[in-house]
């Protein structure tokens, strides 16, 4: 399969009481097109704050991340988060005061890629292909349960038309039902729509439903049997 996303020599660290803490080292990694990386690691190696940088939300000390071999930075890192990525918060980020609906139309509006002009009735349909029926897709995602509301997120991730998507503990606010249809949606999003999937966890339920479990320890990333 092709790479979607090359990490080359990525570092960072930042000081803390007089030391300087080394978060990445020299670290290197390449993910390949429509599959679902689960990314682990203990508690403080890193893997909120890579997740960061690899998504153009953060910067790294030196190293180089390239999207199908162009250089994010030179591409700009506004044009690349715009354009080329989705992000799945675990506090889901959806603007409360609007619609479940709204909140995926308005990704689809901030976006340069093409997207059908149909806007309203594709929102629907992909709202619906991750369980929100009409008459929840119109109610305010205040409204909505804790996995209904992580099921917009995603869909509004992808309203974009977007390859990549990047998610931060998603089900980590959810109870374990609701975790193993996230995480189906997850599967979906690979075996279905053909994006590829990078989610920071901590659950082994989550990465053992992965394509690829990658283990971040001691600043590197290595791909885990």
């Amino acid at each position: 399969m092709a790479t979607i996303l090359k990490l080359e020599n990525l570092c960072y660290g930042y000081v803390d009481g007089g030391f300087k803490r080394q978060i990445l080292e020299n670290l290197s990694y390449e993910f390949e097109e429509g599959r679902f990386y689960t990314i682990l690691g203990p508690s403080g190696s890193g893997k909120t704050t890579l997740l960061s940088i690899i998504a153009g939300l953060d910067k790294a000390d030196s190293g180089k991340i390239y999207y199908r071999d162009e250089d994010i930075e030179k591409m700009g890192l506004g044009q690349y988060r715009r354009n080329k990525i989705g992000i799945v918060f675990q506090q889901y980020n959806l603007i409360s005061y609007l619609t479940a609906l709204e909140n995926v139309e308005m990704a689809m509006t901030e976006t340069e890629n093409k997207i059908p002009k149909n806007q309203k009735e594709v929102a629907y349909a992909l709202l619906e292909k991750f369980g929100i029926v009409k008459s929840k897709a119109d109610r305010l995602v205040s409204k909505l349960s804790g996995g209904e509301q992580q099921r917009v997120a995603i869909a509004r991730a992808i309203a974009s038309n977007v390859d990549l998507i990047f998610a931060d503990e998603p089900t980590g606010n959810l109870d374990t039902a609701t975790e193993q249809e996230i995480i189906k949606v997850f599967k979906n999003l690979t075996e279905e729509f053909g994006k590829t999937v990078i989610v920071v966890t901590h659950s082994n339920e989550v990465s053992k439903l992965s394509d690829s479990r990658v283990l971040l320890n001691e600043g590197v990333l290595k791909t885990m049997e």
